[in-house]
């Protein structure tokens, strides 16, 4: 079955507004753990926004599930991913000025730096995975640091619409087929919903998808255990496994 990462960032940025307690991240994290999510996805961001260092900390505590820690490859974050050791880090781009990831990592233009990073993190026996458009030369690139997987930033099929939206998912397939063909794990996300995970869930050899804010969003109407669980339903339903 292609697994699910639920990220729970927003649920953190709904705390964060009041600087509050509530609602709780910990929480969140066992209601999709025992809705059936595969893994947790946070993103510790440089600036803090919305997931804090104490959160990922709490969250190692108490998880049965896998963490997936998304964080640019900065040394400060660097450097906390050591001492915590998530299952799997997702290297990502990143800027202050962005309200959300806005493409993919540059990985071809940082091949030494992630080289480097990508050893220090294997060291510690953390997988890593890079958040990429789905382009050879970055699939490629990924590839040449070491990387365990590619996840594909599958924003511009989300955003898309008919014929649009076909070509974006033609990228998407064929940058599926090169990354296995050199041995890297294929993941999908970014604007991913109930909408418009069909399609993508059935291209071969899809592995993983991870999932925050149509989560987040379903469930202010309909609640946080069905809107993880309509997604599972989704991805059991288009599985090849």
């Amino acid at each position: 079955m292609i697994e699910l990462g639920v990220n729970i960032d927003h649920v953190a940025t709904l705390r964060q507004a009041r600087r509050g307690l509530f609602p709780d991240l910990v929480a969140a994290a066992k209601v999709c753990e025992l809705a059936g999510a595969h893994q947790i996805t946070v993103h510790l961001r440089v600036d803090r926004r919305h997931i804090q260092d104490s959160d990922i900390f709490a969250l190692k505590q108490v998880l049965l599930l896998r963490m997936n820690l998304e964080m640019a490859a900065e040394e400060e974050i660097i450097a906390i991913a050591e001492e915590l050791r998530p299952y799997t880090v997702c290297l990502v781009p990143e800027s202050r000025h962005e309200i959300t990831t806005e493409g993919g990592l540059d990985v071809a233009h940082q091949i030494s730096k992630l080289t480097e990073v990508t050893a220090r993190l294997h060291s510690k026996g953390i997988l890593v995975s890079t958040f990429i458009d789905p382009e050879p030369v970055q699939i490629e690139a990924s590839a040449a640091i070491g990387a365990d997987a590619v996840e594909f930033h599958t924003g511009a099929y989300a955003a898309a619409s008919g014929e649009a939206a076909l070509r974006e998912l033609a990228r998407v397939r064929e940058g599926a087929a090169l990354a296995s063909s050199i041995s890297l794990d294929f993941h999908a996300g970014h604007g991913l919903s109930i909408r418009n995970l069909r399609p993508v869930a059935r291209i071969p050899l899809l592995r993983e998808v991870n999932i925050g804010h149509d989560i987040v969003a379903r469930a202010l109407f309909i609640g946080l255990e069905p809107a993880v669980k309509e997604i599972l339903t989704i991805l059991k339903e288009e599985s090849r496994d």
